[in-house]
């Protein structure tokens, strides 16, 4: 089904489908306990969707997550994960039954407020009854016991890397809850606080910064870590394997640290030492680093089905493939700005809905062909300039928004189409031709600093932007977002568009919804 029919519907339509859908009862599902007691039947159950337009059955509502505890204990001999996540919450209405969103994991137990709580799993939900009624606006603690095997369900449908000698993992975009129970969307930030136990010789690593490292009886280490800002669960990192932890110092300061395949360490570190290179030249435009710590993962697998994308951004982390990571500087250094930008415009700033993927891809694409044409080095189409990059993807742009939909209006099958990093870039540039560079630089800071460590709409961009800048760019920004044909460039009134030719597919993510690969810094 092509992209029209799946997003013009109306937001509320979506959610009200979709709240209808996971309202239904369903085949498969364990009667649900009832009691008598007027405490029992005093509330409702919540809503299993947060009606996000690309992905609707994702989220859960009647909630929000206030920090997640993740213990996980690793086998090395069975390559099994035991784990345990306990989950912080605030009601937000009250609450005869709740869900996560779990997938693939074997659920032994589950606790709210200490007391034993029904359960059932019902398709990608994991449906909890607690022992009563939870009133609104209260605090609650949810504990879930259970299993996971990393090898279980094959890429593309898990956040799990299998790798020789452990495990990984890369969650975006709706992939966490096939990791650990939880609400997965990136609208609700939590805090986040990892312990993982391992085999001696083993290193267990996560998202923050460590906190403690504990021998423990049986060769095994437990190694605490906790996250200093809020983190949308598609963000998280945890990795297990034979890997050396490097430190250095980057700017101000700022801690460095990466996680790197011990029999790869010394091969790797020309590319390591282009970080915080990288992060000055950053930090000079969009303003200080925005967390704690910054590094990179070469993750410690080879095999090319690993995973389906270069380089992934996990909050404060990025995952590589290792062999992208041996290549000269003109060829990953305008990738690794890439990935470091979306700390900033993905990780600090996240999106209010899948559908606002462009903020994320369209600015990291934009500060990541900055980076390479300021150092002279020829883009994937042999050109060196932004300019020359603008009108090749001004003349697409007819066909991209034909066969891809507008730039904020993707669906699942093309959410990482090149319109939502490319398409973006052209966004960002015609932009920055109307209002000028000093204005375009302010509202880029501006929007960063009011939504850090929250979430943002494009309608948020939008205002931002126009607030900034003294001019109302509504019209303009929307029909460039959300236009069926692409808008007069500002500046460069002979710009032309390429008829569109229906024949001509502009390809999507090799058919899967997770592929990466479009950036144009590659």
């Amino acid at each position: 089904m092509r992209y029209r029919s799946r997003v013009t519907a109306p937001a509320a339509a979506l959610i009200g489908t979709a709240a209808a859908l996971t309202a239904a009862p369903s085949a498969h599902a364990t009667p649900t306990l009832t009691g008598t007691s007027a405490a029992r039947t005093s509330g409702t159950p919540g809503p299993e969707t947060l009606g996000d337009p690309v992905y609707p059955a994702l989220g859960n509502d009647g909630y929000r997550v206030a920090a997640y505890d993740l213990d996980f204990s690793y086998d090395a001999t069975t390559r099994l994960v035991d784990a345990t996540a306990t989950l912080k919450i605030r009601t937000t209405q009250a609450l005869s039954r709740f869900s996560l969103d779990s997938l693939g994991l074997d659920i032994r137990s589950v606790r709210v407020d200490g007391r034993k709580a029904t359960f059932e799993q019902v398709d990608e939900k994991l449906r909890i009854t607690p022992a009563r009624t939870l009133p609104a606006k209260c605090r609650v603690t949810v504990c879930v016991e259970y299993s996971a095997d990393p090898r279980r369900i094959p890429q593309p449908r898990t956040g799990w890397v299998d790798t020789l000698d452990g495990f990984a993992v890369c969650c975006q975009p709706n992939l966490a809850h096939t990791v650990f129970p939880c609400n997965d969307h990136p609208s609700d930030k939590a805090d986040f606080s990892f312990r993982l136990v391992v085999p001696n010789g083993l290193s267990g690593v996560a998202t923050g910064l460590l906190v403690r490292t504990q021998r423990l009886g049986g060769d095994r280490t437990a190694y605490t870590y906790r996250s200093r800002e809020p983190m949308a669960t598609e963000l998280v990192q945890i990795t297990v394997g034979d890997y050396v932890v490097k430190h250095r110092q980057g700017p101000h300061g700022l801690p460095l640290r990466d996680v790197v395949p011990t029999a790869r360490a010394e091969a790797l570190e020309p590319a390591l030492a282009l970080t915080p290179g990288i992060v000055a030249w950053l930090e000079a435009r969009l303003g200080a680093y925005p967390f704690e710590t910054y590094g990179l993962l070469p993750c410690n697998s080879d095999d090319p089905n690993a995973f389906d994308f270069t380089g992934l951004e996990t909050q404060t982390l990025t995952i590589y493939k290792p062999n992208y990571l041996l290549q000269a500087e003109p060829k990953i250094g305008s990738h690794m700005m890439h990935e470091l930008v979306h700390s900033y415009f993905g990780n600090s700033a996240s999106p209010a809905t899948w559908a606002d993927l462009w903020i994320n891809e369209g600015h990291a694409d934009f500060y990541g062909l900055l980076y390479r044409y300021e150092r002279g080095w020829p883009d994937s189409l042999g050109l060196t300039s932004m300019e020359a990059r603008m009108t090749d993807t001004y003349a697409r742009g007819d066909q991209w928004r034909h066969d891809s939909g507008p730039v904020a209006a993707p669906n699942a099958v093309n959410l990482f189409d090149s319109q939502r990093y490319l398409g973006g870039v052209l966004v960002l540039y015609a932009l920055r031709n109307l209002v000028g560079e000093q204005a375009f630089n302010a509202l880029e800071r501006a929007f960063l600093a009011r939504y850090r460590n929250s979430s943002a709409s494009t309608e948020d961009y939008i205002a931002v932007a126009s607030e900034v800048s003294g001019q109302d760019l509504t019209g303009f920004l929307r029909d460039w977002l959300y236009g069926t044909k692409t808008p007069r460039m500002p500046g460069h009134p002979d710009w032309t568009v390429t008829p569109v030719n229906p024949a001509l597919a502009a390809p999507h993510s090799r058919g899967r919804s997770r592929s990466h690969d479009n950036s144009a810094t590659l």
